[in-house]
């Protein structure tokens, strides 16, 4: 468990790498908004609602990666509308890069388990529950041992095994690996879906 002094170096770093971080990539950004608004259209962001600490819903920004859902073109699911490019910037991890303002509000860690959907908060075992115990992150330890191509019940369990050792010492170790991860692209997907397979709970029995 993070001591306080550990949790206030934490808060220290989110703050200083997310404003910096902003600030650093506003080039990027502007280009990638403009080019996000003319192959995928507008609005360029993708802001959706998710759980965070203690299961508080806020805001998540990201740029968006998929064309609008469109019936009379078959754009339906997830694969139809995920376009290369879309599929390029989830790969390179530069569609996060707004999300540095939900770390820099609070909303957010740079590292701890990745937000998912507000309508999974009632499919969660008792100990999966527990990873709403601390701030979601951008990266973490699900994240750097699979990410999206590991099983639901790995991720889950690796998300609480973070809130139960987490430590400023080991997220610099994640933060790390999670480069090394995003330049090899390692993990993106998962077999046989776009992005990730939907989560429908933990089996029965489970604690």
């Amino acid at each position: 468990m993070a001591s306080c002094s550990g949790l206030a170096s934490k808060r220290a770093l989110d703050m200083t790498v997310s404003a910096v971080g902003l600030i650093v990539t506003v080039p990027v950004q502007v280009v990638l908004a403009g080019v996000i608004a003319k192959r995928l259209g507008r609005p360029v962001l993708f802001v959706q609602p998710r759980p965070g600490k203690d299961g508080k819903v806020f805001h998540l920004v990201k740029f968006r990666t998929m064309l609008p859902v469109d019936e009379a073109r078959g754009l339906v699911s997830d694969e139809d509308r995920l376009t290369p490019f879309g599929a390029l910037l989830r790969s390179t991890s530069l569609d996060e890069l707004p999300t540095l303002w939900n770390v820099l509000r609070g909303d957010m860690s740079l590292v701890g388990p990745r937000p998912l959907l507000v309508r999974y908060l009632d499919r969660y075992s008792d100990r999966q529950a527990r990873r709403h115990d601390v701030r979601p992150g951008v990266t973490g330890l699900a994240q750097i041992n699979g990410r999206n191509a590991i099983s639901w019940e790995d991720k889950l369990e690796m998300d609480v095994l973070y809130v139960e050792t987490r430590s400023f010492r080991g997220d610099l170790g994640i933060l790390v690996r999670t480069v090394a991860r995003v330049v090899r692209r390692d993990g993106v997907t998962a077999d046989g879906s776009a992005t990730t397979a939907e989560f429908r709970g933990s089996p029965a029995g489970a604690a």
